[in-house]
């Protein structure tokens, strides 16, 4: 059981001492969970992206990583190796858009090297720090290995059809997931690995497409209910996928 402690934090449910990662940390939702797990009583919050930037975080260690090349990922790994236990990992990397590509709305414009790397930084990228990261891992007590998932990578929940590669990606991604989770429960009983579904945030991910979506969050909102959901999960929920609000998504 997680010690009990006179300070209220989003992450009670995590022993301390402990250290964190965000991976991905200088985009809207990474830079805002970061943020919030600066004031979280962590031993040190490792704050890693392409870029290494540093937004003036309090106490925060900022690093360079790059989910599209091992090699960087294994150097960003061999920083995380000393110190408090590493109970919280965030992956909260992802890619819809970008100046070459665009979602796809017909299999008649699928692009092989479109699907590559939509596969290479919303799959590949996560499963290659989970291969990094996750021996890093305490073998005894609650640990959280999260990744930034999509509801429309469900799919049982398509109904719409469209966005081929991202959908298709990150239903890789949640299979990454639930296959981690088995493994790392082997020898981690009390780890927890699952996706979670930030909602539509307001970031750059989402602005070419706010004009159709009825609910918007702030990345501030959603990076507190993504803590507080992780907060709320046991063992019991690991290798599953859920939303900000708590709810399970279907595979």
């Amino acid at each position: 059981m997680p010690r009990p402690s006179s300070t209220s934090f989003l992450l009670n449910s995590l022993e301390r001492p402990a250290r964190a990662v965000v991976i991905g940390a200088s985009g809207g939702i990474g830079s805002a969970v970061t943020d919030l797990l600066a004031s979280e009583g962590f031993e040190t919050v490792h704050a890693l992206s392409r870029s290494g930037s540093d937004q003036g975080w309090p106490g925060v260690r900022v690093g360079r990583i790059d989910i599209e090349n091992e090699a960087s990922i294994v150097a960003a790994a061999a920083q995380l190796g000393e110190g408090a236990p590493l109970r919280f990992i965030l992956v909260a990397t992802g890619l819809l858009h970008d100046a070459t590509l665009q979602p796809e709305k017909t299999y008649r414009t699928l692009d092989p090297e479109h699907l590559a790397r939509s596969f290479r930084i919303n799959a590949i990228g996560p499963a290659l720090v989970a291969k990094h990261v996750l021996p890093l891992v305490p073998k005894a007590g609650k640990s959280v290995f999260t990744v930034l998932s999509a509801r429309v990578g469900s799919i049982e929940d398509n109904r719409l059809g469209g966005w081929y590669g991202y959908r298709a990606s990150k239903a890789a991604l949640n299979q990454f997931v639930r296959t981690f989770a088995i493994e790392l429960g082997r020898q981690r009983p009390e780890a927890v690995c699952v996706a979670l579904h930030p909602g539509t945030v307001d970031t750059a991910l989402s602005h070419p497409f706010q004009a159709s979506t009825r609910e918007m969050f702030s990345p501030a909102y959603s990076a507190e209910r993504l803590l507080a959901v992780t907060d709320a999960l046991t063992a019991a929920h690991t290798g599953q996928f859920f939303a900000w609000d708590g709810c399970a998504i279907p595979f």
